[in-house]
């Protein structure tokens, strides 16, 4: 190599790597906005979390990015909610909502994630996760949502079923196919399947009834 080219070479890299973060951070940047947009957008009041069009226009997004591969949607469903109203009464449920509400507002706060409400004791997530880490942030989301919360002088005891799609396993699907994997995923962890329960193609074409996965609660009733 030429002398001349010799030197050229170290301040064309650095004009390539001054290139590249503002870019990164304008990426950032731009993932901030519109987060924030949603969370000025109508909200659940009980859990703080926007619903289930802002998750699907977000999950959209994040699957237009580089970082397709990456996406996960998970949902989450709780687990004995119902004797929680019966039992102590629905303020108590509430405040179940309430805390899940803000225990999953923190986790995706750390991250390129959004949660949302989907009704009832339902949430669901669309998260960037790299595939290093992927399972332990999950992980430690899941025992974050188990840890037992006090209400009206009572400790009360939740957990949740949770099921995860992965956009990389499903190439080509948009959000709210990923979201119907993710369901029935998390109807097979309520069945006995051990966690993690991973969604597959048949998960994500599997039948429904009246916009609802078939078996689930409300899936014989008729249509509104």
């Amino acid at each position: 190599m030429p002398a001349t080219d010799a030197l050229r070479q170290p301040s064309r890299t650095l004009v390539i790597t001054a290139t590249a973060v503002p870019l990164a951070l304008a990426v950032l940047a731009d993932d901030v906005r519109v987060r924030r947009q949603l969370h000025a957008a109508r909200r659940d009041p009980l859990s703080g979390l926007p619903g289930r069009e802002a998750l699907l226009a977000y999950g959209d997004r994040l699957l237009r990015t580089g970082r397709r591969d990456q996406v996960h949607l998970m949902l989450l469903d709780g687990n004995g909610f119902k004797a929680v109203n019966d039992t102590h009464g629905h303020a108590a449920g509430d405040a179940v909502i309430a805390t899940t509400g803000r225990r999953l507002a923190a986790w995706t706060k750390r991250r390129q994630a959004v949660a949302a409400r989907l009704g009832g004791d339902e949430f669901a997530v669309a998260a960037v996760l790299p595939a290093r880490t992927a399972l332990a942030d999950i992980t430690a989301l899941r025992e974050q949502l188990h840890q037992p919360l006090t209400h009206d002088g009572r400790t009360l005891h939740m957990t949740v079923s949770l099921g995860i799609a992965r956009a990389a396993d499903l190439p080509g699907e948009d959000t709210g196919r990923l979201l119907r994997a993710a369901d029935a995923a998390m109807y097979r962890v309520k069945a006995g399947e051990a966690f993690p329960c991973l969604a597959t193609y048949a998960d994500a074409y599997a039948d429904t009834v009246n916009g609802r996965r078939a078996g689930r609660t409300g899936a014989h009733l008729p249509a509104a």
